[in-house]
Order: C-alpha cells, then structure tokens, then sequence
C-alpha cells in the first residue's frame, strides 16, 4: 500500500507494532524449534531411546511458549489496528464536518456512509491480520527454508520448485480481487445511498403509495450488489484451492522423493518427519499469503476511496491570516456581488447595506435568488465575485467560527435530530435560554400536546412534529444561541396567521438589538421591517419601506396585491 496517510497512521503505534513483530519472532522460533525435538523424538525411538517422555514433555513446553508469543502478538498488532481504525473514523468524520455545503452537493449520503463503515473496516482489516500475517509468513518461510536447506538440500530444491506457483497465482488473481472489489464497493454506496434516501423520504413515499416501487428498486440494488460479491467470491474463492494444490503437488514430492533418500539411506526417518513437519509449517503462512494479498488488495482499494474524501478541500475555509474583531456589532454589507451555480447566474450585482440592529426583509418571486442571498450571510456559500463585509471586514478575511456564532440562521425546511425537544432547541446554544427562546417562537404552548414535554423525541428529522412545529424548534434553536444576527428564510411559511402573528409580536423585542435579515413571501410578515428589498432575477430592483414601495407601484405593490387576492379567495372558499 502505497498511501502515506496509512503508514502515518501505523508510525503512531509502532511500539506496538514493534512488540508485536518480537513476540512474532519469539513465536517463529519457538515453532522452528520443535520439528528439532520432534526429529530427535522420532530416531530415539527407533533406537528406544529412554529421554524419549522428556522430548515429548518438551514439545508441550515449546506449544505453550509458542502460542503465549503468539497471543502477544495478535494482542498488540490486532489492537492497535483497531485504534489506527478508529482515528480513521474520527478523521474522517472531522474531515467532512469542515467541508462546505457544495461538498455535499456533489456527494451522495449513501456513499459517504459506505466509505465510512466498510471502507474504514477493510483499512482495518489490512492494518491488523494483513500486516500480522504478513510479517509472521515472510519470517516462517525464510526460517523454515533455511531449516529445511540444513536437513536436505536436494528434497528443498524439489519442493521449492513447486512452492513458487503459489505466487504466481496470487499476482494473477489480485489484480482481479482488487478490481472486482472497488465494484462491489461502489455497489454498496449505490445500496447504502437508495436506503438512506428512502427512509429519509418515507412520508413522500407513502404519500405517493410507491411502496411496491421502492421495495423493487431496493431489490435491484440488493441484486447488483450480490452479483458483484459472488464475482469477488469467485475469485476470492480460487486462491484456496490453488494453494491447496500447490502445496499437494509438493506434498506428492516430498514423499516420493524423500522416500528413495530414506530407502538409499541419505535421510532417516526422523529427519524426513523433520523436513514433512517444515514443510507442513509453510502450508499455512502459504494460505495467510493469499489472505493478506486478499487483504492487501482490499485495503488499498478502501484507502484509495477513503483519500479520495480526505483529499478533497473545502472551498470555503479559514483565512490563512484571520481578522480578529473585537466584538461583532451586525452591520452586513454587500458590495457588487454575484453568485453562479454551475455558470449560471443567480445573483447580479447586488448592492446592499445593512445597518446594525437594524430589520430587513428581501421579497421577490421564486427562483429571484433570495435564499442565495441570505446562504452568503453565514458564509454558506462564498459569492463568484463581490464582496461580503461584516462590520466592515470581508467574510472572506474573518474565522468561520466568528462568523457563524454571530449568525442565527433558520432555513425554510429545517433538519431536527433524533434527539429531544429540548436538546435541539438547545443545540450549539446556552442550555439556559431554551424555555425563553421556545416561549418566543411559540413551540411552547405546544408542550401539552407532547407526551413528555421537553424531554419528547422528535424522531429522524423531527418526523414525530408538524411542519410548523419543526419550523418553530428551528426558529427557538436559533435564538437559543442569542445571535447578533438573525436570519429567517421564510422560516415561518409553515405555520398559522394567528401563531406567526403571535412569534412576529415576541420577536419584536428580541430583534430590537439585533440585526435581522428576513425573508417571507407573506406580506404581514416584513412589512413593519425597517426595510424592504425587492429581488428580481437576482437583481434588486426595488428598496424603501413597506409605505413607499406600494406608492411606487411597481413589484412590490403587485406582490402584495397577489396576495390580498388570494387571502381574499382562501377565506371566501367554503
């Protein structure tokens, strides 16, 4: 394996590595003493020699001490592989919480998960029984060889002839496990991907009564990923039986071979059961040589795939030399700024000031880049050109950290953990200020409803909530941090006149410090905002109050009266 971050990761666990290879040797020997002992066993008795019980009480000896080295060694090397597995995990898992949004975007859920868990474990599985075998078979296969050498060249050079098939077979067939397994694993991905966006999406599911579909597409995936298996296990499969003959076919010529030395009187026969015993000692390093090979393929393809997300930058990430403000006060400003997903412009030039403390709301039609606009705030996206300041410093030039922590940014459709109501209310927030932010957001008075108050769990994604119970969580979460900022995008589409009415009248004196970027397609909602802005195919085409916009007549004003008309039509509606 030719990755550098692997190796630096068993560098950290050398010492054990290093005991590991000792008891390793310690075990080696203690094995290539015994066929010693047995060979003396054997000729004493043809001779009826009386030390006889003593050598056979010295072979138990040597197995004991043998198989104590040996469990020192799968302790020490299996151990720290499993440690060297779990900093992978821990990196990785650290990796992708620093990658930016559009990582995600181009990257499936599934997939990552797939690369997470069975990847990680092949790196593992290398890093502990291949590295292990490996050396153990490298150190028994040149001792026993050179053993063998001692008892008779000749019979060493007839086995040896044969022996070497054995690697031959294992190039041709690793080449094929390691491809073959790179398949399956992309497989995989493709399965972990379809089920965790089906659970995910199980109320669209069930909505639609795709039920049946999904069972059958989840079962095509299912078939593709068994298929690729048994191709891998066809291969996999194959290195057994060819070492199995390989070693047969040196078995049949030590016999006859070692019989006609026996027969002219060149060997006795303890040395024959000496030199069977040697040769016997190779046949398992000999199957652990295609088991790590297995192993070694399957690691390196894992790391390989591993790397590839490791590898990867984020895009945006932490200035290099950072800005340090002293305190941040919410003045947002953007200046000539534009955004293009994939080529395509969403944002044009948008020129904008936000004082201090002061609330804003951005209205437009859908697909005007609204939510783009208020993604660049917390620094979710970086704009394709143009600048972003906060309080007078480009985003751009400040920590992520500062950034974010002064940012309360509630998204359209929030994502809640399966977790309690009260822990992700206050998730990154004070603990202390989550009964005063839900009373705020107005998800308290929905605690009577909840089988355990705060303590209720909301299920994967909040699915235990209605969609404004969600959006009300979100909003508390939100001000449970005490931002300088606040952001809301159109964060209370889901829930009620009445209740928003409520949370717009609670919000009025938390916002009186802050500064609050809004945005609603509901006109009651901005329009006591200080100011309004009106964004049309990413451009602002309209800014002034609530009062002065509808004089002018122009956007705004037939937004508003798109609306009045609906309200008017929802309420007659029988």
């Amino acid at each position: 394996m030719r990755s550098r971050r692997f190796w630096n990761l068993v560098h950290r666990h050398a010492r054990a590595y290093a005991v590991g290879y000792a008891a390793a040797l310690a075990a080696v020997a203690m094995a290539q003493v015994a066929p010693w002992v047995l060979r003396a066993a054997v000729d004493g008795i043809q001779r009826q020699d009386p030390h006889v019980p003593r050598l056979a009480l010295l072979l138990v000896g040597l197995a004991l001490v043998e198989g104590a080295f040996s469990y020192t060694m799968r302790w020490q090397i299996l151990g720290a592989a499993f440690r060297i597995e779990a900093e992978l995990r821990r990196e990785l898992f650290a990796h992708l919480q620093r990658m930016d949004a559009t990582f995600f975007h181009r990257w499936r859920t599934g997939d990552l998960m797939a690369r997470a868990v069975s990847d990680v474990r092949a790196v593992q599985r290398f890093a502990g029984v291949g590295l292990m075998r490996s050396f153990h078979t490298v150190v028994m296969v040149a001792t026993s060889v050179a053993f063998m050498l001692t008892v008779s060249p000749r019979l060493t050079a007839v086995t040896m002839a044969i022996l070497p098939l054995a690697t031959v077979l294992f190039v041709v067939l690793g080449r094929q496990v390691h491809r073959r397994f790179e398949t399956a694993q992309e497989r995989f991905s493709d399965l972990s991907t379809r089920a965790q966006e089906n659970f995910s999406g199980i109320r669209v599911v069930k909505a639609f009564a795709r039920e049946e579909a999904e069972v059958e597409r989840f079962r095509d995936a299912v078939e593709a990923v068994a298929a690729t298996n048994v191709r891998l296990a066809r291969v996999q499969g194959a290195v057994w039986p060819a070492i199995g003959l390989v070693l047969g076919l040196a078995a049949v010529a030590l016999l006859w071979e070692g019989g006609r030395l026996v027969a002219a009187g060149r060997l006795t026969v303890g040395q024959l059961v000496q030199f069977s015993y040697y040769l016997a000692r190779l046949s398992f390093p000999m199957i652990a040589a295609g088991w790590v090979l297995n192993l070694w393929q399957q690691g390196r393809a894992s790391m390989g795939r591993l790397e590839e997300v490791l590898n990867a930058r984020p895009r945006i990430a932490d200035p290099k030399d950072p800005v340090r403000l002293p305190a941040v006060r919410g003045e947002v400003e953007f200046q000539g700024v534009w955004f293009s997903y994939d080529g395509v412009p969403v944002l044009r030039d948008v020129n904008l000031r936000i004082p201090a403390g002061a609330t804003v709301a951005v209205v437009g039609p859908t697909g005007a880049g609204k939510s783009t606009l208020v993604s660049l705030i917390p620094r979710l996206l970086d704009p394709t050109r143009g600048r972003v300041l906060l309080d007078g410093v480009d985003l751009r030039r400040l920590p992520l950290r500062t950034v974010r922590e002064a940012v309360g940014f509630v998204p359209q459709d929030p994502f809640l953990f399966s977790d309690t109501l009260h822990a992700n209310i206050a998730f990154g927030g004070d603990g202390e200020r989550v009964e005063r932010a839900a009373e705020v957001a107005r998800i308290a008075k929905d605690l009577g409803q909840l089988p355990q108050g705060y303590e209720t769990l909301v299920g994967e994604r909040g699915v235990t909530l209605s969609g404004g119970q969600r959006q009300r969580t979100a909003l508390a979460r939100a001000l449970a941090r005490d931002p300088r900022i606040l952001v809301l995008d159109d964060a209370l589409s889901s829930v009620d006149t009445q209740t928003e009415e409520e949370i717009l009248r609670g919000l009025r004196s938390v916002l009186q410090s802050r500064t609050a970027v809004v945005i609603s397609h509901r006109i009651s909602t901005i329009r006591d905002a200080d100011w309004i802005v009106v964004l049309d195919q990413g451009q602002v085409v309209e800014q002034g109050t609530h009062d002065a916009l509808l004089a002018r007549g122009g956007l705004y004003a037939e937004l508003y009266e798109q609306q009045r008309l609906r309200e008017a039509l929802e309420q007659e509606a029988p």
